[in-house]
């Protein structure tokens, strides 16, 4: 299993990219960062420094949208950075939430998506594409490569993950939903004609190392408030007894609405309608020996990276415990 750390772009920069120094020094292959730009600062500033910074790192937007930059400037940012630092980025992409919210706007149609993910990659690695009735190319990219990464959660878009993606994020450590949707990635792929197992499966989750699971808790409990977003939109669309498995939907029921001015913070007080069973499930709470239990049960599932959300009050611990004690027992 290879290991990735997700960061907010949050003011220094510099702060980022030292983070990222150290979880490439602690044994993670992949840094993701959040990609709203209104929130937190512009992430594909900050990856050039980051890539100059590291010598191995993947980098890439946990997730990108096909909604607030022009495909050609995604694919432009990607082959720059490649051409730059020599493909070391995988572009993470999905509908669009906070950074689509926060500028009055909705998440982007799953047609849209697909569609964008076909130029981005095709533009990104120096082929020709279509895009606003145009065939255009990119004169100067040199082998370039790049990976597309879909996260998904509903029925709809998990098959066109199997159908399009090179690799599939799921945002939650809950076995049972990465079972789902894991399944219907790969069943997804084999009726479209793809091999499953070329996907590459990412599970992303916050991780807090430690004994005081009550605080562990309360510092995750961001991330419930955060998934419940995505699950609302399901809801909306599939009602309580559809496809969805009610291990996703049930813990919602409380939820009265979200104020993107707290969004992937602690402290957001929006978040008390989550309760301590979804964070342990969603997330990875307790001792080592807890963190490394659910990662081979993932791992036995189909996960080939997890990818940290590194966002609580004992980050610097929590990272030297994945170096020391559980990347290793993994790796």
């Amino acid at each position: 299993m290879e290991f990735g750390v997700v960061l907010q772009t949050n003011p220094p920069a510099s702060g980022v990219v030292a983070m990222m120094q150290r979880a490439e020094d602690a044994g993670f292959t992949y840094g993701w960062t959040w990609d709203s730009h209104v929130l937190w600062q512009e992430p594909f500033v900050i990856y050039s420094r980051i890539l100059a910074a590291t010598s191995a790192l993947t980098v890439g937007p946990m997730v990108t949208n096909p909604g607030t930059r022009d495909w050609s400037v995604i694919a432009s940012l990607f082959a720059t950075l490649n051409d730059m630092y020599g493909n070391r980025t995988v572009c993470g992409i999905g509908r669009g939430d906070s950074a689509r919210r926060v500028i009055g706007q909705t998440p982007m149609s799953l047609k849209t998506l697909s569609d964008a993910m076909a130029v981005i990659k095709e533009l990104a690695e120096g082929r020709s594409a279509e895009l606003h009735g145009q065939l255009i190319q990119i004169p100067w990219v040199r082998d370039g490569k790049l990976e597309m990464w879909m996260a998904a959660y509903g029925p709809r878009a998990l098959k066109l993950t199997g159908e399009r993606a090179d690799g599939f994020i799921l945002q939650t450590a809950d076995p049972d939903i990465a079972r789902w949707t894991i399944g219907s990635v790969r069943a997804a792929a084999s009726a479209a004609g793809r091999d499953p197992a070329s996907i590459k499966i990412c599970v992303a989750a916050p991780a807090y190392v430690g004994t005081d699971l009550p605080h562990q808790r309360d510092q995750l409990r961001w991330f419930g408030g955060m998934v419940g977003n995505h699950v609302a939109d399901l809801v909306s669309r599939y009602g309580t007894d559809g496809p969805v498995p009610r291990e996703l939907t049930d813990y919602i029921s409380g939820r009265e609405g979200y104020d993107y001015a707290h969004h992937g913070r602690s402290d957001n007080p929006m978040v008390d309608f989550v309760p301590d069973g979804i964070v342990d499930r969603f997330c990875l709470v307790g001792p080592v020996s807890a963190h490394v239990a659910r990662l081979r049960e993932l791992a036995s599932l189909g996960v080939d990276q997890f990818a940290l959300y590194l966002m609580h009050d004992d980050e610097e611990k929590t990272l030297a415990a994945y170096a020391s004690d559980v990347i290793p027992e993994l790796s």
